[in-house]
This record gives C-alpha cells, sequence and structure tokens, in this order.
C-alpha cells in the first residue's frame, strides 16, 4: 500500500512528536526529529514521512497530503491523543476507503480505548511496532500479525498476541536517508544543539527504572538492546558524507551511556571521523569515561538530575545520589562538557521545601541549560497507577497534563502541595536560575562567540519571555 507516516498537526509550537520527550509546548521553540516514524518508513518502500508540526502545515493543508496514500499511519500520544483523534475523522470523511492507523505509548498502553474513542481507527501497534507497520503495508491479513489490535469487520475489537522484542538491532536500515529524503532538516532544531543537528538512537531500552519515564515503561523496555558499534558508526559517517550541512550528532538512546566500553569504543570512532556530538547521560559517569568522550567529539551532555533531595531520587528509583551528580557536574566543568539539565518539580514526596532545595541545587551545580517539567503521569507508568491509588489525580482521573495551548499542567497534587502552587513554581524555578548575574554573564559571553549565536540567543530570549508571562497568567 501507497503509506504516509505521520506527526499530525496540533498546538502551535507544540513538539508531541515521534521523538519528544517533553510532550507540551516548549519555554523555547524546538522540535526533534520523528525518529520512531522514520524506522518503519525504512522498512516500507516509497513510502514518506510526514512531519506537519515541524513544516507548520495547517490541517488542511496535511489532509490534502494524506489523502493522496492508503495508508495512514499517525504518531500520537497521551497530550496530543484528542486532536490526532479529530484529525483521524476528518481524513475518513474526506476518503472513507483510507486505513488509519495510531502507533506510540499512548495506543500502545491502551488500546481497546484509543479504538473505542473514534470509528475513524482501524488499527493501533503496540509494543516495539516497526514490523508491524511493515507487514501492514505488505497487505497481510489483520488477524496474522503480531502486536496489532485491530477494529474487525464486524465491528469488535480484536487483540493479537504480543510482538516478540527486537533482539538484532542491526538488522534495521539507517533512519538518516528517510531524514534527508523527507524531512526538512533546518526546520529541527534546539535550544541547546548545534543547528542543524540530527538525533538518531545506537539503542532501544533502558535499565534504568525510573517511574515517571516513559518509553522504557511502555514501548523500549528495561533491557538495553544495541547496535554494533561498526553500525553505529557506519550510519554517522553516512550523515557526515551525505548530509555536510549538519553540525552536531545526538544519540536519543535513553542513557547512552550505560555501557561504559561501548560509549568509549563509540567516542573514539567519532574522534577518527571528526564529528561533533551529543547524547544522553546519567550524573554517574566516571571521569575517566567522560575524559575518553570529551577527547573524542563530545560537546554536551543532556543529564535527568529530577530533583535536589536525595528521599525524592530514592522514591521514583532514579539509582543517583545529589553527592555523586555533584562530583559528576565537577568533572564535566574541569573537561569543558556542556550540560544541559532536566529537572521535575511534584514527584512523590515534593513539598515547598524540596522545591526550593532543588532550585538552590541547580544553581549549585549550573548546567548552562536547563528544563523543568512539571511531573506527568503518563498511562503505562508506575507513577501513573500511583497517583491513581493515592489520589493524587483530580476526582475523575482524567489526565491534564497540557492546556488547550498545548502548555505543561500540573497534573498531581497533594494535600500539602497545591497544583496551582506547583504550577507557578515552575516559572519561580526558571527566573532564579537564569536571571543571576553569574548565568546573564555566562550567556552573553557564549553569545559573542559568534552573530549567528547572538541572533539565536536573542530569538530564544523572545520566546522564553513570553513563555513566562503566558505562565504567569
Amino acid at each position: 500500500m501507497k503509506t504516509l507516516f505521520l506527526q499530525a498537526p496540533s498546538y502551535d509550537g507544540f513538539d508531541g512528536g515521534a521523538g519528544s520527550r517533553y510532550q507540551a509546548k516548549r519555554e523555547v521553540r524546538s522540535f526533534w526529529y520523528p525518529t520512531w516514524l522514520a524506522q518503519p518508513a525504512a522498512l516500507v518502500p516509497d513510502s514518506r514521512v510526514l512531519d506537519a508540526t515541524a513544516d507548520g502545515l495547517s490541517v488542511e493543508a496535511a489532509l490534502d497530503i494524506a489523502t493522496q496514500y492508503d495508508l495512514v499511519v499517525i504518531h500520537t500520544s497521551t497530550p496530543s491523543f484528542p486532536t490526532d483523534a479529530l484529525f483521524a475523522e476528518d481524513l475518513k470523511k474526506r476518503k472513507p476507503s483510507l486505513l488509519v492507523g495510531m502507533v506510540g505509548a499512548k495506543v500502545a498502553v491502551d488500546p481497546h480505548n484509543s479504538l473505542v474513542a473514534t470509528q475513524a481507527i482501524d488499527f493501533v501497534c503496540r509494543e516495539e511496532f516497526d514490523y508491524t507497520c511493515k507487514e501492514i503495508a505488505e497487505g497481510k491479513p489483520f488477524a496474522q500479525i503480531l502486536g496489532l489490535s485491530y477494529r474487525a469487520p464486524d465491528g469488535s475489537i480484536e487483540h493479537n498476541e504480543a510482538r516478540p522484542i527486537l533482539e538484532n538491532m542491526d538488522e534495521l536500515p539507517f533512519v538518516a536517508p528517510i531524514y534527508k529524503r523527507d524531512l526538512t532538516i533546518k526546520n529541527y532544531f534546539n535550544g541547546y544543539l548545534k543547528h542543524p543537528y540530527v538525533s538518531l538512537y545506537t539503542g532501544r531500552g533502558c535499565r534504568s527504572k525510573c517511574t515517571f519515564c516513559l518509553w522504557p515503561q511502555t514501548v523500549g523496555g528495561h533491557r538495553y538492546r544495541v547496535r554494533s558499534v561498526e553500525n553505529v558508526l557506519e550510519e554517522v559517517k553516512w550523515i557526515r558524507d551525505n548530509m555536510p550541512e549538519v553540525k552536531e550528532i545526538m544519540f536519543d538512546d535513553d542513557t547512552f551511556t550505560d555501557f561504559k566500553p561501548r560509549a568509549e569504543e563509540i567516542a573514539r570512532g567519532m574522534g577518527k571521523l571528526g564529528v561533533t556530538w551529543s547524547c544522553n547521560a546519567k550524573a554517574n559517569v566516571p571521569y575517566s569515561t567522560l575524559k575518553i568522550m570529551r577527547e573524542n567529539g563530545l560537546r554536551l551532555l543532556l543529564v535527568g538530575y529530577e530533583s535536589g533531595d536525595d528521599q525524592i531520587l530514592l522514591n521514583v528509583k532514579k539509582g543517583l545520589r545529589t553527592d555523586i551528580a555533584r562530583r559528576f557536574a565537577q568533572d564535566c566543568r574541569k573537561l569543558g562538557i556542556k550540560v544541559h539539565g532536566t529537572f521535575i518539580l511534584g514527584l512523590p514526596g515534593e513539598t515547598p521545601e524540596t522545591i526550593q532545595k532543588t532550585i538552590e541545587y541547580a544553581k549549585e551545580i549550573n548546567p548552562l541549560t536547563i528544563q523543568v517539567s512539571l511531573a506527568a503521569p503518563y498511562p503505562g507508568t508506575t507513577l501513573y497507577n500511583q497517583a491513581v491509588e493515592n489520589g493524587w489525580l483530580a476526582e475523575n482521573k482524567v489526565i491534564n497534563l497540557v492546556s488547550k495551548e498545548g502548555v505543561q499542567l500540573a497534573a498531581i497534587g497533594y494535600p500539602h502541595l497545591s497544583r496551582d502552587e506547583m504550577y507557578h513554581q515552575l516559572e519561580n524555578f526558571y527566573k532564579r536560575f537564569y536571571f543571576r548575574p553569574s548565568k546573564i554573564w555566562e550567556i552573553l559571553r557564549e553569545m559573542l562567540t559568534s552573530w549567528d549565536m547572538m541572533k539565536r540567543r536573542l530569538r530564544e530570549g523572545v520566546e522564553f519571555f513570553r513563555f513566562l508571562r503566558a505562565h504567569e497568567a
């Protein structure tokens, strides 16, 4: 079948995309690559990936394109599902014969209710869906496809057996050629990565057991399955030789540094290729590994610190202590590795006092840039189950993770800490971190390094102040 893999239009500036870990309208406009759509697209000949969000396409424009296909696979998330379902309905009105399905963590953990929500969705894929999509596109009978839930001709909802987890990651084709073929590279930008950049996965799964983290608990699993070092470096070389405009590669594995000898081996290969790169890391990487990575082209680490309170880190099974994270931050500073730090307000055990403690902690370890989230109990996570069992969600248990404008909301509340207080502490966190003379000077120095950086930071500054004003309102 003529197949379209689609990230449907959504809120203005909302990146609920297939590569997004932070499914809300961001403080500074940015977009991640739809890697989870590009991967099955690489398995389906003559298919296309359309990222309507990053391309800024209207609903009408996206509908015009989508109706030219026989099969449309839409990536969805808990925050974007209502608008994605409406888009599917509009598609069916225009072309009733179109086969429409959905992929993503939302439908993976709640396939039945996702199909019941609208008649416009013919199927949803559970687990890892690369080969599920391939078999659908090939016209294999639905009843024979593992990992598929679908609406049968008589209207009943059927759930096939689970698809086994993918073991040989090297059998997946490269996603970079799909990026080059279907996407506008300059549309993908991020506040802490060089522009333009490319992100890709060198493996799936995460050994950490963080109770709040979506992907390992829904799609990827807790076993880190990796591509061979040779396979990874071959794709990087392809990017270097065929996408010369790319200034940085981001390895978006949940925790790229989990297998340290492998990370060091890839780093040495990156050094030989002369490519600048960044990756996700846990704040416990030893100095010796950081040094090898830094000497071989590593520029930045994206690190989830989450909280400055050790009891909260224990509550969410982070597998990290603040003293270890402090030493890690010192090591990164010593080696000249930049850090983008992420924090979460509202995790179990949060109090007004621990929020202030985390703000002071963030100022002390002083990443170059930060991202502050409000605890989001995604269905399928341990945090969601805890929130339901303890009554931390609103009484009707409807999960409002974002507002109608796509801005993140405080979905969890406690008797001693209201949702409203947490919501406003987020803007307080940003102000106290960024509006310090030392941090302002640090950013100004960075801006003076180039005219491009000057323009970029000024644009982001305008967006950030708009976010703060909107958040206060």
